[in-house]
């Protein structure tokens, strides 16, 4: 036959010979490769074989040879061979078993030990591996004798079993995932979120069971990592509450986001109208109410050095970097609607923690907008409460990064509370103490130590409660003003993304959806932005960036 007469004629029989391969073949990636064989041999036939009497008897006879090759493929090395004696060739290897086939047994083999359950594959390995009597095994162990061959007799019909089974393969196995972000929402414990995260081992088994809950076995199916690997490190997670346990199975139990092109379009979009009605309203009214020259908005920052005879004041440019964000963070709490409580949503950690994890996986290709605002180094807002103080700050692309994840910069906001507490009191704090606010870009000092001497803070003080509620009013009267638009531009964001939510995480999603608008650092983000872009903003100075968004109000 000509080749192109063989072409037409295999082109009409592709389909059939997939469905003749997928019904004989464990899965569709096997069914393929047969496919393809059955395809490949048939078309080699057809250009050297003439007068053929029936094509399609022809072309069928050829697919149930090739099939009949991969069954022979498929058992090849297990045929005959018992668990007792495969496993005894993995105890005492030897140099006739160098062949393809018998090495590819053991292999077999010994991926399926690490399948057992802990207490099983102790118990084969002592009896296969160090040769000893049941009866030693199970006195050094402290289990009944019966136990012990009842585990070996379960044991090695879970070997045949699995050496029966071909186990599913996983892109995970070859593409593993990683998070493209990850935080959360609350307190700090004693450890930080880069303890169990800091593998791709640990994000790749929260990632493959995002969405159903699985044993052991299975996460390390999807991964390709023996489960010896994965028990510890599923057990670590679940102790800690990132994995929530379901008798034998595991699922994650905090959201990883993976979002779409068509998901952070519309989320820009929300952001970006929003924000263009309340940031442009709020510079506004900051601007011409003439509030930020009151006396209790206390900020001596200066890009140059501090005198002794002049009380230097931020410019409006640096107020308004902090107050903007502080004000649409903070502001409003009246309109929010918390039908589903911090507690309800929040996991309790071992180590004190308390708080909501989250994190996002991006692909590694995404046509977005020219416009599209990327959230970069943003963390916040941070919040901290005193005494008689309180501090607030955020972390964004045009601060130098101080938010940290180990709790440490929840003690040095504690002590910089401390320390302008007892300065404004009237007490001239120790040299060590200047030197540390100064080295954090909080204070500039002029004069000698213990003479001629006066300090500047740098960040901005709210010095009584008054001003701070005249400030969140103003940022309330514009909410209130857009409250029903805000309310239309969300909900068709809200009902995407819970729609994209597996149902056991929907609480926490809901949660933190009632927080849109507010404490809510893409809002925050998209307000700077909005200000930028149409000039009322000018980007803060590289001194300027040691403290800018950074706050403290008294109570």
């Amino acid at each position: 036959m000509n080749r192109h007469d063989a072409e037409i004629t295999i082109t009409e029989y592709l389909k059939p010979i997939f469905g003749f391969a997928l019904n004989r073949c464990k899965n569709e990636h096997d069914a393929e490769d047969l496919a393809q064989e059955i395809v490949l041999r048939a078309f080699r036939a057809l250009l050297v074989k003439e007068d053929i009497a029936d094509i399609g008897k022809y072309i069928w006879t050829i697919a149930h040879n090739t099939l009949n090759n991969y069954y022979r493929a498929s058992a090849k090395g297990m045929i005959g061979i018992s668990i007792d004696e495969a496993a005894e060739w993995l105890a005492a290897p030897d140099s006739t078993l160098d062949g393809d086939d018998n090495m590819a047994v053991i292999h077999r083999l010994q991926g399926e030990i690490a399948h057992l359950s802990a207490l099983q594959r102790q118990i084969i390995i002592a009896y296969y591996f160090d040769h000893r009597k049941q009866t030693e095994i199970a006195e050094q162990m402290n289990i009944p004798l019966g136990t012990v061959k009842w585990h070996l007799f379960e044991a090695k019909k879970e070997l045949k079993r699995g050496m029966d089974t071909m186990r599913k393969t996983s892109e995970l196995k070859f593409n593993p995932i990683k998070f493209h972000t990850y935080g959360i929402n609350g307190s700090i414990g004693t450890k930080n979120l880069d303890d169990f995260f800091r593998s791709t081992l640990s994000q790749n088994i929260c990632y493959c069971v995002r969405n159903m809950p699985k044993t052991i076995n299975e996460i390390a199916d999807d991964l390709g990592v023996s489960p010896v690997y994965i028990a510890p490190e599923v057990e670590h997670l679940a102790e800690y509450g990132f994995l929530r346990a379901q008798k034998d199975k595991y699922i994650v139990n905090f959201i990883i986001s993976e979002p779409t092109a068509e998901l952070l379009i519309m989320q820009n979009n929300m952001y970006r109208s929003a924000a263009e009605r309340f940031a442009n309203d709020l510079y506004d009214e900051l601007i011409s109410s003439g509030i930020l020259d009151d006396p209790d908005i206390i900020c001596e920052q200066t890009d140059t050095s501090v005198a002794l005879d002049t009380i230097p004041r931020a410019d409006r440019n640096f107020l308004l970097w902090t107050l903007i964000p502080y004000i649409a963070a903070e502001s409003g709490e009246g309109l929010i609607d918390l039908h589903i409580s911090f507690e309800e949503a929040a996991t309790i950690r071992p180590d004190g923690a308390h708080n909501i994890c989250h994190a996002a996986v991006v692909p590694d290709y995404m046509i977005l907008p020219d416009d599209y605002v990327y959230m970069h180094n943003w963390c916040g807002p941070m919040r901290i409460g005193g005494n008689h103080f309180s501090f607030w700050q955020v972390d964004s692309a045009w601060s130098i990064k101080r938010i940290l994840t180990n709790g440490k910069d929840f003690e040095a906001a504690m002590r910089t509370m401390t320390l302008y507490a007892r300065e404004r009191s009237g007490v001239v704090l120790p040299k060590e103490d200047y030197a540390w606010l100064a080295e954090r870009g909080q204070i500039k000092t002029a004069g000698e130590y213990g003479g001629h001497f006066r300090s500047a803070w740098q960040i901005i003080i709210l010095g009584s409660e008054d001003i701070r509620s005249r400030l969140l009013a103003i940022g309330e009267r514009i909410k209130c003003k857009y409250k029903d638009e805000f309310d239309a531009i969300k909900a068709p964001y809200v009902d995407a993304v819970l729609n994209s939510v597996p149902a056991h995480l929907k609480k926490i999603k809901q949660y933190e959806l009632q927080f849109l608008f507010h404490s809510d650092g893409w809002f925050l983000l998209h307000c700077i932005t909005v200000l930028l872009n149409n000039g009322k903003l000018l980007p803060p100075t590289e001194e300027q960036k040691k403290t800018i968004s950074t706050l403290i109000s008294a109570k």
